[in-house]
């Protein structure tokens, strides 16, 4: 039974043992432990021996299997031993000249690195002389350029040195003496631009002014007034001058000193504290050329110099800083400009304002700088200009048409009459055949006011120039102007002259003949504007002269004015009327016509003898007119509220008076009328006296409404106002013969009537 065990037990011992033999000596603790931890301690201890001495026999047999080796390997180390000491004697002598070999290395090594650092050293010596040199000669810029080279490059090359110390301490004093230098000479270059280069602006504008005359020399137009007909600008003209090459900006001024500045500061990377400064300093001279001065050349040369700087640096001045400074000057400019010319009254100083201006606004533009608000402002310009003129040319007119003696221009010579036709387009073939002495139709006003109009045409034509315009509408423009000149001007002038008290009726007669003859001579001022800017005058879009309109509107004005003074002076004849309304029928003697009535129709038939000169159908209006107002102011006469009562005596005188002017009329006073056209004017008055002389109330009222009634033209009211005085003057008779039968029937009869003609109007306003 206990056998099973002890065969396990000896099993693992033996396992114990090969892990013992086999297992490093740092990890057989735990084999060595579970020994410790059997049972059968004492048997494995007898196991652990026997596996000694078996192992020390198998060493034993493999000493003595290799001892003789090892006593030949002991012989051969002796041998050695004697070879090892002369080998140590040796590496002693080598170590020696090892040592003697590694300090002369050292020697050379030094003596090469000395030489290194010698090299290194004398670029900055030789460089740091040739600053000396660059800032004795005050070579700045090359000097900055040289500080710049010793301190990036060769002052780190050199080391750590004491004399390279002392230079890399002087090196911002040199920086500071070289920038200060600079800006010294900026502003010595500011102060001698602002004081002393006005023949800049100058030049520039002499650039501007020759191209234009070269412009005008190739026939391609030019300004109609140069510089000295302005008066404005301080520019040397002289020939000689004229003749020369005209320098650039670059010739006229050094620059340098902006250059010189610009790139020190750049190098110093201080570019943005000198734009900054420059460009301060620039506005404030901006502000002093923009002060009120007798010329705008202070400007100009102020724009041209930034122009060249603008071009000739990078980013000094850059475009939006130039145009910055162009609006501000160009608004302030403007401003001034404008309210400058406001006050002007003087056409010759706004045209040689527009001049400068346009001068100015050419010369910049050169420079690439927008001047389009200048035009702008020129344009603004031309309409007060315009008026302007206007009012100088209302003193003109106005002057020569008081001078006027208003009467035919007599003519005695060829030489004469060819002065005149030169001056106005008279197209007269009958009068040049004539024979000498003549008359011109029109008086001297005539040929005076053409002349002025073609005189303001030209005044019109100097403005537009230059302005680059086309001819289109430089042609528009001096249409409008002309038909203000016209429409406006003129016609008010002669308005004016044609309503004074001492104008007569002659001299509105030839009032009216001489506009006739202006009228006639529009077109020939149409040609006049047409040959002057080249547009023919049937173009779709031009304008039309209002010249046709405007004397006609004169002509009437005047034949208006004609007919006032004649219906004025027939007036003064009928308040010398002195009729007796009371006045019983002549029984049957023939009545006279009244003393104002023959004074009257003499005063017609001579005034009417100088109205055959008017043209057209003035006379035959004028007649026709007065006639109508004679017959107007007769019936007023019986109509007058003042006038109470009327005889039929006084109708019949009326009668007799009107029976004169028929015959005035019959007469014919003018020619032109056909038939009893003239006699037409008296049928309102001629029907209402026949009504009544007649008493032919039964016709009136039997017919009244019909066209063919005879007295179509009385009207019912007029007729009921004269028989109530006609009833009126019956009543007063009546009370000294209120027996008689005639009498008493004749107011029944007229009482009838009355009734009559009261329900016709009733019925009429029903």
């Amino acid at each position: 039974c206990s056998s099973p065990p002890r065969v396990e037990t000896a099993a693992e011992h033996e396992r114990i043992l090969r892990e013992i033999e086999s297992t490093d000596t740092n990890c057989i603790g735990p084999t060595l432990r579970s020994v410790y931890d059997g049972e059968e301690h004492g048997v494995f201890m007898g196991k652990l021996d026997g596996r000694i001495r078996s192992h020390d026999r198998d060493i034993e047999r493999m000493c003595n299997h290799h001892f003789q080796g090892f006593v030949d390997s002991i012989t051969e180390l002796l041998k050695v031993r004697g070879e090892a000491h002369k080998l140590k004697v040796r590496e002693g002598w080598l170590m020696a000249s090892m040592e003697e070999l590694r300090q002369c290395r050292i020697q050379q090594k030094n003596i090469a690195s000395t030489i290194d650092k010698l090299q290194m050293c004398l670029p900055v010596l030789e460089m740091y002389s040739k600053l000396q040199e660059q800032m004795e000669a005050k070579r700045y810029y090359p000097a900055l350029r040289t500080l710049g080279q010793l301190e990036q490059t060769c002052l780190p090359r050199a080391g750590q040195y004491r004399f390279c110390g002392l230079m890399a301490d002087s090196t911002p004093l040199l920086r500071s003496q070289i920038r200060d230098t600079a800006m010294t000479h900026l502003r010595d270059f500011l102060e001698s631009i602002r004081k002393h280069s006005d023949r800049l602006g100058e030049t520039a504008i002499k650039q501007e002014l020759s191209l234009g005359a070269g412009t005008e020399s190739n026939g391609q137009g030019g300004s109609p007034l140069s510089e000295q007909d302005s008066g404005i600008l301080d520019v040397e003209d002289d020939e000689e001058e004229e003749e020369e090459e005209i320098p650039g900006a670059q010739d006229l001024v050094d620059f340098s000193p902006v250059y010189r500045c610009l790139h020190i500061y750049t190098v110093l990377g201080l570019r943005d504290v000198f734009e900054n400064y420059y460009r301060k300093q620039r506005r404030k001279q901006a502000r002093l050329a923009l002060q009120p001065q007798s010329n705008m050349v202070p400007l100009c040369r102020f724009f041209v110099v930034e122009d060249h700087i603008l071009h000739t640096t990078q980013g000094l001045v850059n475009t939006a800083y130039v145009d910055e400074l162009w609006e501000l000057a160009l608004s302030k400019t403007i401003a001034a400009l404008r309210t400058h010319s406001s006050y002007c009254d003087d056409p010759d100083l706004v045209l040689d304002l527009k001049n400068l201006i346009v001068l100015f606004a050419d010369t910049l533009q050169g420079y690439g700088f927008p001047v389009s608000q200048l035009f702008e402002l020129m344009l603004e310009m031309r309409d007060q200009y315009g008026e302007i003129l206007l009012k100088k040319w209302t003193q003109t007119f106005r002057q020569i048409l008081d001078q006027d003696n208003y009467s035919p221009i007599p003519v005695a010579t060829e030489q004469e009459y060819k002065n005149y036709t030169s001056q106005f387009p008279l197209q007269d073939p009958e009068l040049d055949k004539a024979a000498f002495p003549k008359k011109l139709p029109f008086s001297e006003l005539v040929p005076r006011v053409y002349c002025q109009i073609k005189e303001f045409i030209y005044a019109c034509l100097k403005y537009s120039e230059d302005l680059h315009l086309s001819s289109t509408e430089v042609d528009d423009m001096i249409r409008k102007s002309t038909n203000l000149l016209l429409t406006r001007t003129l016609s008010h002038c002669l308005q004016n002259a044609i309503k004074k008290r001492n104008v007569g009726l002659p001299e509105l007669v030839q009032v009216i003949i001489n506009s006739s003859h202006l009228e006639q001579a529009c077109t020939f001022l149409e040609e006049f504007i047409s040959n002057l800017t080249n547009v023919p005058p049937d173009t779709a879009n031009s304008t039309q002269l209002y010249g046709t309109s405007t004397f006609k509107d004169t002509r009437h004005a005047a034949e208006a004015e004609i007919y006032t003074n004649l219906n004025a002076k027939i007036d003064q004849f009928l308040q010398l009327a002195d009729y007796d309304w009371t006045t019983a029928a002549q029984g049957g003697g023939a009545m006279t016509p009244s003393d104002y009535l023959t004074d009257l129709i003499t005063f017609l038939q001579s005034t009417f003898t100088v109205l055959t000169n008017l043209p057209g159908k003035v006379a035959q209006t004028a007649c026709m007119s007065v006639c109508k107002h004679i017959s107007n102011s007769l019936l007023q006469l019986l109509l007058d509220p003042d006038v109470r009562s009327i005889s039929i005596g006084a109708l019949h005188q009326v009668n007799t008076d009107l029976l004169q002017c028929e015959s005035f009329a019959r007469a014919g006073p003018v020619t032109g009328y056909q038939g009893d056209t003239l006699i037409l004017a008296f049928s309102d008055l001629r029907q209402l006296l026949d009504l009544f002389t007649q008493w032919d109330w039964s016709s009136y009222l039997a017919d009244y409404g019909r066209t063919t009634s005879r007295y179509v033209r009385v009207n019912p009211h007029t007729a009921l106002l004269l028989l109530d005085k006609m009833r009126e003057s019956g009543k007063r008779s009546t009370m000294f013969a209120q027996f008689r039968k005639t009498d008493r029937d004749r107011q029944k009869l007229i009482d009838a009537v009355i009734r009559q003609l009261r329900t016709l109007i009733a019925q009429q306003q029903a």
